[in-house]
Order: C-alpha cells, then sequence, then structure tokens
C-alpha cells in the first residue's frame, strides 16, 4: 500500500531532486517512500513547533518567521527563499556548536565556491547564509562574527554603463509615454526602480519629490527639474502612484521589469540597464558640475560612502574630460 505524505516540497540542485516535509522545512533522508524517509517525514513534523534548537536548521526556521524576514519585500523573500532553500541542503544539520569552531568559515566558503559557475548566484547564497548567522547572532544564539571582507566571485564594473542621449531618443522612439515617463523620472532623480514605482502623488507637491527610500530608509526631498515637472503637471492623477500602466494602474514589478525589457530590445539597447539610469543621472550632475554633497542630497546616499558612489557610477565622459581641459587651460598652464 502507498503511503501518502502530504506538503512534501522537492527542490532540484545541481541536477538532483531533494526533498523537504514542507516548503521551507527539514530535508528528508532516504529514497522517496523508504522506511527512513517517511520516519524523517514524521520526526519533522513532530518537531515542527519546536525545531531542534542544536541544529542550524532551527535558526533557519526562526529567522523566516522574524520581522527581519517577513518585512521585506515580496520579491525579496522570494529571492531569499530560493537561496535557502540551498543553505539548508548545506546546512540544516548543522550542529550549533560547529559554529564556535573557526574551520567552519573555510566550509562556507568551499560550498559558496563549488556554485562557482554561477558567480553572482553563488554570492547572492553567501549573503543570505551570513545574513541569517547575523540575525542569530545578535539574539545571542552563536557567537560566531561573519567576516567582514570576503572577495566576491561575481565582479562587474559599470561605471562606464551610462545612458548617453542616443540611447535614450531610441528608447523614447519606441517605448510606451508610461515607460518613457518611468524612464525621465529616473533621469532627473536618480532613484532607484522600486522606490519609483511606488511614488505616490502624495510625494508630490509640485517642487518637491520626497521618498523614504525601500533599501535604506532614508528620506530623500528631490527638488523637480522644470523639465521632469511639465510631464508630472500634465499627467492625469487617477492612481495613487505616479507611475502606471497602460491602464492608468500601478504596475506589478514583474510586469513592469517585463514591458521594460521589451522596449529596450526594440529599441536595439541590449547592455544598459533601468538601473544604469541611476548611474546616468549621477553623470548628468556631475557633468553640471555639482559637488559631491550636492550629488548626494539627490541620490539619497550617505556622505560617508559619496566618493565611492562616484568612483562606483561617474563615467569617464567626453564632457567631463573638456571640462577638465578647458579649466586648465583657463588657469594658463
Amino acid at each position: 500500500m502507498r503511503v501518502v505524505l502530504p506538503g512534501i516540497h522537492k527542490v532540484r540542485a545541481a541536477g538532483k531532486d531533494y526533498y523537504y516535509a514542507w516548503r521551507g522545512g527539514p530535508r528528508l533522508h532516504g529514497e522517496p517512500g523508504s522506511p527512513e524517509f517517511v520516519s524523517s517525514y514524521e520526526s519533522a513534523h513532530r518537531l515542527r513547533k519546536e525545531p531542534d534548537s542544536s541544529l542550524f536548521h532551527s535558526v533557519i526556521a526562526r529567522y523566516k518567521a522574524s520581522p527581519a524576514f517577513t518585512k521585506r519585500r515580496e520579491r525579496t523573500r522570494a529571492d531569499y527563499h530560493k537561496q535557502i532553500a540551498k543553505i539548508e541542503i548545506a546546512f540544516g544539520d548543522l550542529p550549533m556548536a560547529a559554529l564556535e569552531d573557526p574551520r567552519i568559515t573555510r566550509e562556507f566558503l568551499d560550498w559558496r565556491d563549488k556554485m562557482a559557475n554561477s558567480p553572482r548566484q553563488a554570492d547572492y547564497a553567501w549573503t543570505v547564509l551570513m545574513r541569517i548567522i547575523s540575525w542569530a547572532r545578535e539574539g545571542g544564539e552563536t557567537s560566531y562574527r561573519p567576516p567582514e571582507r570576503i572577495e566576491r566571485l561575481y565582479k562587474a564594473d559599470r561605471a562606464e554603463m551610462v545612458w548617453n542621449e542616443g540611447d535614450i531618443a531610441a528608447f523614447m522612439a519606441v517605448a510606451s509615454m508610461p515607460l518613457q515617463i518611468a524612464l525621465s523620472m529616473a533621469i532627473y532623480t536618480g532613484q532607484r526602480q522600486a522606490d519609483l514605482l511606488a511614488a505616490a502623488w502624495t510625494n508630490y507637491d509640485g517642487r518637491f519629490l520626497t521618498l523614504r527610500q525601500l533599501k535604506t530608509g532614508r528620506r530623500v526631498e528631490i527638488p523637480v527639474h522644470k523639465t521632469l515637472k511639465a510631464i508630472l503637471d500634465g499627467l492625469p492623477r487617477q492612481s495613487l502612484t505616479i507611475l502606471t500602466n497602460g491602464r492608468d494602474r500601478p504596475w506589478a514589478g514583474n510586469a513592469f521589469r517585463k514591458a521594460w525589457g521589451g522596449a529596450t530590445r526594440k529599441a536595439g539597447i541590449q547592455e544598459l540597464t533601468f538601473h544604469d539610469l541611476r548611474g546616468t543621472a549621477v553623470t548628468r550632475l556631475a557633468e553640471a558640475e555639482c559637488t559631491p554633497p550636492e550629488i548626494a542630497a539627490i541620490t539619497g546616499h550617505s556622505m560617508r560612502d559619496v566618493g565611492a558612489i562616484l568612483e562606483r557610477y561617474m563615467a569617464r565622459t567626453q564632457k567631463l574630460a573638456v571640462a577638465a581641459i578647458t579649466k586648465l587651460e583657463k588657469s594658463g598652464q
């Protein structure tokens, strides 16, 4: 007689199937249907209310139930779930006592490095693992301190990935009006996609766009450029949010990304992303000879990081080079 075990969650990783007692639950052992498999399933459900506190899985379970996880954006939680599934496979049954052994860091790094064929995902998995452990440390569950300086596997220098006037014109020629408005808001505010999609009409008073950045929690008051002001003042206010889709409804994140991707492909833009508009805004401000504090006031970055921000975002454009030589010539040198 075949035993039906409800709620089992299957995850495929590295070409192999892994089974869990439930989504986000502990990994099951043995082949599906075997006595060992059934026993681990029953044991997991017995411990569901009170996970074994001697194993790292208990930390993962409590983290997922904590505000540190539940208050994250829906998309972030979905991305975290993918990484947590990998962490549970590798370290769910790790004894908590093992975190006190300094050699565990090497084990964590070896695990990450095995995913080096997808360096960005490997770094993301490492970040989520360290975040969970940091959360546990803050709660006094472990004294393990995540290493501060670990070289990332994924390296991308997008300093020169700037939308030039030709790119902007090509996009505007083929994009829908809602997408054109989104590009204009990004160019003139330097804000992230999520913050712009969430921006409500109540955030705009005719002179300033005031936002609470979702990622950092920082409050920014952005004086609205006259070109952007003319666009915003001419829009009908048929939705709570400023940016809307073609039906005058707030954008769903995935729908916006799909529409944006389609427009960039149609415009023949292959490497530039929406996020590169943030760097483009910083570059334009720098070309206008804005000071680092002025640029930081617009983007919402901290002054402590402003030097690093400019190094990362400000492309070495021809306009900046010409301005530098012009100043040198005027100095008589």
